[in-house]
């Protein structure tokens, strides 16, 4: 399978931080767009000092991780492989000193494969400061293996650690709430799946990217991001289940950024996309939705724009059909329906709704969780001399709950 012509590494650090053609780019940066086009040439020139200063501050790596080779100088002419022993030495691990490169055998990546799906398994069920040091540590071994490999193995291995990258970025932004540390893994995870010539692995990151702007609130940069993600998309192909994500990652953005009429007709779109189905597969790792999370998607839409009603029946209807392995889920659905319990000024159905919530994240930690109850509690604050609510707050405060929170 052909790579991609010219600097892969600088264009997906490029896209990945929001800047979609070289000429936003090349704006940013105040150079001309052909400038921008030679630094993504097949050779591209070193940088001016102080351009490539800003080239680092905007894309948060250093020059040689971005495809270029310092001139003369001893880094320039590191290898590939003390390149992406540089990208270990990032996640904390000591680079393994530069040797002789022993190919690996093809049976290499189907034992990466492996632990990489057992850790898609174990995200749902182990605690994320327990699961998040493996996934880096064996985002490291994996790019220690990539340059030991060649053809498919080296594809397979890519891919791997691609997902990978990206199940670590998912756990700082969702489960942790690192937003700028899930932004620089999420870049490592495109590069890698660009390393894997994977154009829906690519959609994927991309638009867990846009989650990042999103939920701070920037609209353009969030649409600007699920552009590109819907561009890799069509390079599938893409199954409908995939498309239908893509529609709720949007959906939610727009919500976030105060769009909820027009997240509502993403969420339309996306329940027509599942109806009509497609003769494409999805994804293995495509375990994070379904229909379920869909409605799960469309219930926090209604619940903000103000449609009670209707969101407490879909999120009721969410709520059945989760199963025991959905456990962070029902930590978010629980908190949405406290949190349409408060907005229908019911402190006693919200106050149960929250501390159900709390059983769950005492079991299994999910920041974005925590989050739904923190909101509620908030919105429970013309109520909070009664008893429900004092119940709420002797949880929501108490020793372990609090310990947990701040320790995070």
């Amino acid at each position: 399978m052909a790579q991609p012509a010219g600097n892969i590494r600088l264009k997906s650090a490029r896209v990945a931080a929001g800047y979609p053609s070289q000429q936003a780019f090349a704006d940013a940066l105040g150079v001309g767009v052909r400038q921008a086009r030679r630094w993504e040439s097949d050779n591209p020139p070193w940088p001016q000092p102080e351009v490539g200063q800003r080239i680092e501050r905007l894309l948060g790596q250093p020059l040689v991780e971005l495809g270029f080779t310092s001139p003369g100088g001893a880094v320039g002419n590191r290898s590939r492989r003390t390149e992406l022993a540089t990208t270990a030495g990032a996640v904390g691990l000591a680079a393994v000193p530069t040797q002789a490169v022993t190919m690996q055998p093809a049976s290499a990546a189907e034992d990466y494969q492996t632990v990489t799906r057992a850790h898609r398994r174990l995200y749902w069920s182990v605690a994320p400061a327990i699961l998040h040091p493996a996934a880096l540590a064996h985002a490291a071994l994996g790019c220690e293996l990539l340059p030991q490999t060649a053809g498919q193995t080296r594809h397979r291995i890519a891919a791997a650690l691609a997902e990978t990258w990206m199940l670590a970025g998912r756990i700082e932004f969702f489960d942790v709430r690192d937003p700028d540390r899930a932004q620089q893994t999420l870049l490592r995870a495109l590069q890698a799946a660009s390393e894997a010539d994977d154009a829906l692995l690519g959609a994927a990151v991309l638009a867990h990217t846009a989650f990042i702007p999103g939920w701070a609130g920037d609209r353009e940069a969030a649409a600007e991001r699920m552009v590109a993600a819907r561009t890799y998309a069509r390079r599938g192909p893409a199954s409908a289940e995939l498309l239908a994500w893509l529609d709720a990652v949007e959906a939610e953005c727009e919500t976030r950024c105060g769009h909820t009429r027009t997240a509502l007709h993403l969420i339309g779109h996306a329940e027509d996309t599942l109806t009509a189905g497609s003769d494409h597969a999805s994804p293995e790792w495509l375990d994070w939705f379904s229909p379920v999370r869909l409605a799960a998607f469309k219930g926090n839409i209604q619940l903000r724009a103000k449609h009670l009603p209707q969101a407490r029946e879909t999120l009721l209807g969410v709520l059945d059909a989760l199963g025991p392995a959905d456990e962070k889920q029902m930590t978010v659905v629980l908190g949405d329906l406290a949190a349409v319990e408060a907005a229908a000024s019911n402190p006693e159905a919200a106050s149960g709704y929250a501390l159900r919530a709390l059983d769950h994240l005492e079991r299994t930690w999910y920041a974005t969780g925590m989050d739904r109850v923190r909101e509620v509690r908030r919105a429970l604050t013309p109520h909070q001399h009664e008893r429900c609510v004092q119940e709420l707050d002797d949880r929501l405060y108490g020793w372990s709950t609090t310990v947990s929170a701040l320790s995070r």
